[in-house]
């Protein structure tokens, strides 16, 4: 790994840990291949499993057959046993994969919907989406689609919050979130509440500054780039669509409101801020954050930096905190920040109160 990306010796660990799930080389990618990786159950071996996010406990998982556009796929459904929220409703988050369309091992990503769960007390639905190069866009928007409107049907039966409804993905399913979002709105259905990005794709030219720079990343490389969105496309004016290429989209306006988090050493950085631009000058509300020291696809692996900031937004946005207030703290930073507010506010009562008094 080269000068130009200065990462700890664990940050390289997590990156080689990475790669169990999906294979760089993308000249070894045949359909077997793929396949074999999407299907593999994670090692048991302890210097794997410590790099991955353990299962919480008092997470409940049901899996569940949704009905698609000439199919069905399988969700599955997370929810927290404990109420950690402020009503009996909760929040809940429909996650849709990464992995560029072509990859999406359901044992890593039901790991890390199992924590989401846990640390949001949302429900949680992943989406096993139908994947390229089988099948090819618009099937997996259509699919993540179509799950969403599934979902909107169950809110009552798993008491969620219909006002607190998010969609979220990382990467190639950020895309497929956003993408979701701009159906909902030209299809007249209900929108989200809000969408949680994590360094999505939101331009398939790949034409930014930040993928110039950071074509040879380790996580993601330009090559990758290219072998995913050959995949995925049926004919290559499909990445002019709105719903491969969110940030061309023509209209922006009336979108939920939408936090973005994206990383320094990412390709696809610009990705993540030109579409937060975007939807502020179409009036929508957006907020970009970009974590440092970080890779694309860090929030998978609670060691990498920037996870443990990712969690915490998270928590924030979904728990009611408005987007543009959300902050890049950890826990224990908010918690001390709010300690430190409170003094504050007490100092200056007390203040107020002895002038008072003086008079």
């Amino acid at each position: 790994m080269s000068d130009k990306y200065p990462l700890s010796r664990k940050m390289r660990r997590i990156i080689e840990v990475s790669g169990l799930f999906i294979e760089r080389d993308v000249d070894k990618l045949t359909p077997s291949a793929i396949e074999a990786l999407n299907t593999k159950s994670v090692p048991s071996s302890r210097s794997v499993r410590k790099h991955l996010f353990k299962p919480a406990r008092k997470i409940s998982k049901t899996t569940y057959i949704i009905p698609v556009n000439e199919g069905a796929i399988t969700g599955y459904f997370f929810n927290s046993l404990e109420d950690l929220t402020l009503t009996s409703l909760k929040p809940m988050i429909i996650y849709f994969h990464g992995g560029g369309w072509v990859f999406g091992n359901m044992d890593l990503y039901g790991l890390y919907c199992n924590h989401l769960a846990a640390i949001t007390g949302a429900c949680v639905l992943l989406v096993d989406y139908r994947l390229a190069p089988r099948y090819k866009f618009p099937t997996a928007v259509e699919d993540c689609y179509d799950s969403y409107l599934w979902a909107m049907q169950g809110i009552k039966y798993w008491k969620v919050d219909p006002d607190r409804v998010f969609l979220a993905g990382d990467s190639g399913g950020g895309t497929l979130a956003a993408g979701v979002s701009l159906l909902a709105r030209d299809r007249k259905d209900t929108l989200p509440s809000g969408q949680i990005l994590l360094y999505p794709c939101t331009d398939g030219r790949l034409r930014t500054e930040s993928f110039s720079q950071y074509a040879d990343s380790p996580t993601l490389s330009e090559k990758q780039m290219q072998f995913y969105i050959s995949s995925y496309q049926r004919e290559p004016k499909d990445i002019l669509s709105p719903l491969f290429s969110p940030l061309l989209a023509s209209d922006l306006s009336r979108q939920p409101d939408t936090l973005i988090i994206g990383a320094q050493y990412d390709p696809l950085k610009d990705d993540g801020r030109l579409y937060a631009d975007a939807l502020e000058e179409a009036g929508s509300t957006a907020h970009y954050i970009e974590l440092e020291g970080t890779v694309h696809g860090f929030a998978m692996y609670p060691h990498a930096v920037g996870t443990d900031r990712t969690d915490c937004m998270i928590r924030q946005f979904t728990s009611g905190r408005p987007c543009k207030k959300v902050q890049p703290l950890t826990e224990a930073e908010l918690r001390r920040e709010g300690r430190l507010k409170m003094q504050a506010a007490s100092q200056q009562f007390h203040e107020k109160d002895g002038d008072s008094s003086d008079s």
